[in-house]
C-alpha cells in the first residue's frame, strides 16, 4: 500500500477532498458504459439481456425468469448451518429495520385545520444481488427484509446467471429468496439488470419497479445513476470501502485482517488506514505483507491494496484524522481508538461506524442487525445506507374545514397577489362568495 503523509500540513476541507484516495478513472469509465447498457435494455428488452448474459456471464439459452421449482429445489438443498445463520440474520435485520419506520403524526395548525404526516411504502421494489466474484445471500436479506418491513407488497429480485450452474441464479441466493417468500426472480446481472428492473421487460412478465436497490460494482452504481429520476434508487453502493482510524493502542494484526477482508471483494475495493502513529503504520504494513498472500483471494487482495484507491495515511493528531475521515465519507468506518465510544460522535460522515476492536466490518456484513448496503464514493456525506426508509415516501394529508380556511384566506390572497398569481387567490375567495361571513 502506498503512504500519504499529511503530517505538518494544515488542510482545508477542499484540500482534504483532493487528497483522499479514490479510483476516479474507474468510476468515470463505468459511467459511460452503464448508460449505453441501460439504454439498450430499455430499447430492446430481452434480446439485449441475452446478449449481455453471453458477453459478461458466458451464459446463453437460459431461463431469465426463474421457475418456481428452481427456488423450491434451492431451499430444500440449503445446508442446515447456513440456513440457521441466515435465519438469525433475517431476525436481526428485521428487528433493526422496524426501528426505521416512522410513526404517523398529526399536527393541528388551528381550529378545523390539521396536517397528517404519514409514510407510504412504494408499491413495487426491485432488488439487485451481485454474483460475480462472490456469492451474496446476505445481500438478499439486507435488501428484501427492509422492503418487507416497510410494507412493499411486490418485490422482484435480479442476480446474474452462473455459468457453472447451467445459467441459473446461484442456488444459495435462490434459497434465501425462497425463505423470504420472494417468488419473482430473474437471472440477469450488472447494469442491464438495473435497467430491466427500472424499465420493465414485457416479454419476461417483468413490470417496472418504483425503487431499485442493492450493492454491486462500479457499473451497477453507474447504472443506478442512469435510471435515477425515472425510478427511485438507494445510494450508489459501488466497490466496497473500508477506512480504519487507529492510534498507537490499536492491534495492527486485527487492522490488517480487516483491511484484507474488504479487499477480497474486488480489485477496485478501497482499503485505507488513517493513523497518528508511524509505528502502527509500519506494523500494519508488516502484517499485511504476512497475511495478504495467505488468503484465498490473494491476487485480488494484492491488486486492491496496490491500487490508487488504497493507502496508509499519516496525520499529526486525532482532529486531523476526524477531518480526513469526514471528508472521505467511507462506506465502512472502523474506529480502533483508545476511547472509540467517546470519539464516535465526531465521525459524522460514514455509511456505518464500527466502534472498537470487537466490531469489525465482517460483523456488519452478516449478523450485526445493521444493513450492509451502504453508500460509497463519498456519498455518505449526504446519503444514507439502505433501510426500511428507502422504500417509504413521506406524504402530507391536509384537512381544513371552512373555519380553518377562513382564518388564512386573506393572507393567501395577499401572497397570491404579491406573486402575480391572482387565480390562486380567486380559488380561495370563490369558496366564500355569496355566503355569510
Amino acid at each position: 500500500m502506498r503512504t500519504i503523509d499529511l503530517r505538518g500540513r494544515s488542510l482545508t476541507p477542499a484540500e482534504l477532498l483532493a487528497v483522499v484516495p479514490r479510483a476516479a478513472e474507474a468510476l468515470q469509465a463505468a459511467a459511460s458504459v452503464a448508460v449505453e447498457i441501460v439504454a439498450d435494455v430499455r430499447a430492446r428488452g430481452e434480446a439485449s439481456l441475452r446478449e449481455q448474459a453471453e458477453r459478461f456471464d458466458r451464459v446463453s439459452g437460459h431461463e431469465i425468469r426463474v421457475p418456481a421449482e428452481h427456488i423450491a429445489e434451492a431451499v430444500a438443498g440449503l445446508e442446515p448451518e447456513v440456513r440457521s445463520a441466515l435465519e438469525q440474520a433475517i431476525d436481526r435485520v428485521r428487528a433493526a429495520s422496524a426501528a426505521q419506520v416512522p410513526e404517523g403524526r398529526e399536527t393541528r395548525i388551528g381550529q378545523g385545520a390539521r396536517i397528517i404526516q404519514r409514510w407510504q411504502p412504494v408499491a413495487r421494489a426491485g432488488v439487485y444481488i451481485p454474483g460475480g466474484k462472490a456469492v451474496y445471500p446476505s445481500s438478499v436479506v439486507m435488501n428484501v427484509v427492509p422492503a418487507q418491513v416497510a410494507g412493499v407488497e411486490s418485490i422482484a429480485l435480479a442476480s446474474p446467471p452462473q455459468a457453472d450452474q447451467g445459467g441459473r441464479v446461484h442456488p444459495t441466493i435462490l434459497a434465501v429468496a425462497g425463505l423470504l417468500g420472494v417468488d419473482e426472480v430473474y437471472a440477469m446481472g450488472g447494469a442491464g439488470a438495473i435497467g430491466a428492473l427500472a424499465a420493465g421487460v414485457p416479454s419476461l412478465g417483468l413490470d417496472p419497479v418504483d425503487v431499485v436497490s442493492g450493492p454491486g460494482n462500479n457499473f451497477v452504481a453507474a447504472a443506478k445513476r442512469a435510471v435515477a429520476g425515472f425510478v427511485g434508487t438507494d445510494a450508489e453502493a459501488g466497490a466496497t470501502e473500508i477506512l480504519v482510524v487507529a492510534d498507537d493502542a490499536a492491534d495492527p494484526r486485527l487492522i490488517a485482517y480487516d483491511l484484507v477482508s474488504q479487499a477480497e471483494h474486488d480489485e477496485q475495493a478501497s482499503a485505507v488506514l488513517v493513523t497518528t502513529s508511524a509505528a502502527l503504520a509500519d506494523a500494519v504494513a508488516t502484517e499485511l505483507a504476512r497475511i495478504a498472500p495467505l488468503t484465498r483471494h490473494a491476487e485480488r487482495v494484492a491488486t486492491a491494496l496496490a491500487g490508487e484507491q488504497s493507502a496508509i495515511v499519516l496525520v499529526d493528531d486525532e482532529a486531523t484524522a476526524e477531518a480526513f475521515s469526514n471528508a472521505y465519507a467511507p462506506e465502512h468506518l472502523e474506529l480502533h481508538l483508545e476511547d472509540a465510544s467517546r470519539a464516535a460522535a465526531r465521525y459524522t460522515s460514514a455509511g456505518a461506524v464500527f466502534v472498537g476492536g470487537f466490531a469489525p466490518v465482517s460483523l456488519g456484513d452478516y449478523l450485526a442487525g445493521s444493513n450492509h448496503v451502504l453508500p460509497t464514493g463519498g456519498q455518505a456525506r449526504y446519503a444514507a445506507g439502505l433501510g426500511a426508509h428507502t422504500f417509504l415516501r413521506p406524504q402530507q394529508v391536509i384537512e381544513y374545514d371552512r373555519d380553518g380556511l377562513a382564518e388564512v384566506a386573506d393572507a393567501i390572497v395577499a401572497l397570491a397577489n404579491a406573486e402575480a398569481l391572482p387565480a390562486h387567490g380567486e380559488a380561495i375567495t370563490a369558496r366564500f362568495a355569496g355566503t355569510a361571513e
